[in-house]
């Protein structure tokens, strides 16, 4: 399994958030795009429209149980992506910012 710290990740790095809509809604980091997993396969267009096309695709979760299954399918389709380890648990954890849609500040639920 293909993984990332977030100490790795930098800023502009292309971020996909699979966690449900309460969990995102309650925080997320600032330009991730968001498709849940329970609605992944059905939204799929959406992410290769917006990933970068010779970039990778960090997959984030709440602590990378859902981003590795979703890391799994993505690379067996031959897009080159990670698995951001520990989630937005670490992210919190390590003091990167957690937005709500209104970029107030929010928490990993």
């Amino acid at each position: 399994m293909p993984t990332v710290e977030v100490a790795d990740l930098k800023d502009g790095d292309f971020l996909l958030d699979v966690r449900e809509d309460e969990e995102w809604q309650a925080g997320h980091a600032e330009g991730a795009l968001h498709v849940p997993m329970s609605e992944f396969v059905a939204r799929y267009g959406e992410l290769t429209e917006a990933a970068p096309r010779d970039g990778r695709v960090n997959v984030i979760c709440r602590s990378g149980g859902r981003s590795a299954q979703v890391t799994n399918y993505l690379v067996q389709q031959g897009i080159d992506a990670v698995n951001v380890d520990g989630g937005m648990q670490v992210w919190e954890a390590a003091g990167r910012p957690v937005v709500t849609d209104e970029g107030a500040p929010g928490f990993v639920a």
